[in-house]
């Protein structure tokens, strides 16, 4: 008996019937999403482009303060010295930035990634490629401009001085 069964389930399966007519509803609708089409500028130039400058500072902010909890985490709360903050700002800029990418919602390119909005659950995004060393130059463009203890007096008033400051 169960050859025969096996035998009608493999020939209902290539005839095109199965799980549908077996479950007697209709089957799902398939679902085909696209990844974002990117302009010659977000794949080749090796500069953050304009419309993702945004998304890129809060990503960036909100590394520097993963990293900075961290390490005040290790001491207990209190301050960093001055050598220590800017080794951990060093190595937040410095980090591999891996888990970001781009995603496209509703027509507008975002970068998407840990401490951003969340996107469309379904949707492709484009990781990788020019991504991580594009948020590590403008991590260490940000730490070059404003200077280790700007950035680490920002992080002491709280998230939001820091936001404010890139």
């Amino acid at each position: 008996m169960r050859p025969a069964l096996a035998l009608w389930l493999a020939l209902s399966l290539l005839a095109g019937t199965g799980a549908e007519e077996m479950c007697g509803g209709p089957p799902a609708p398939a679902r085909s999403i696209a990844a974002p089409q990117l302009s010659p500028e977000e794949r080749l130039s090796p500069h953050m482009p304009e419309s993702l400058r945004c998304d890129a500072c809060h990503a960036i902010a909100f590394q520097i303060e993963e990293q900075l909890r961290r390490a005040e985490g290790k001491v207990g709360r209190k301050a960093l010295s001055e050598s220590d903050y800017v080794e951990v700002l060093e190595r937040s800029c410095s980090q591999g930035w891996e888990s970001y990418g781009v995603q496209e919602l509703d027509g507008e390119k975002r970068l998407a990634g840990p401490g951003l909005p969340s996107q469309e659950p379904m949707s492709v995004m484009v990781m990788g490629g020019p991504w991580p060393g594009r948020l590590s130059k403008m991590c260490h463009g940000y730490v070059g401009e404003r200077g280790e203890a700007q950035i680490y007096g920002a992080h002491r008033r709280g998230p939001a001085a820091l936001r404010e400051l890139l």
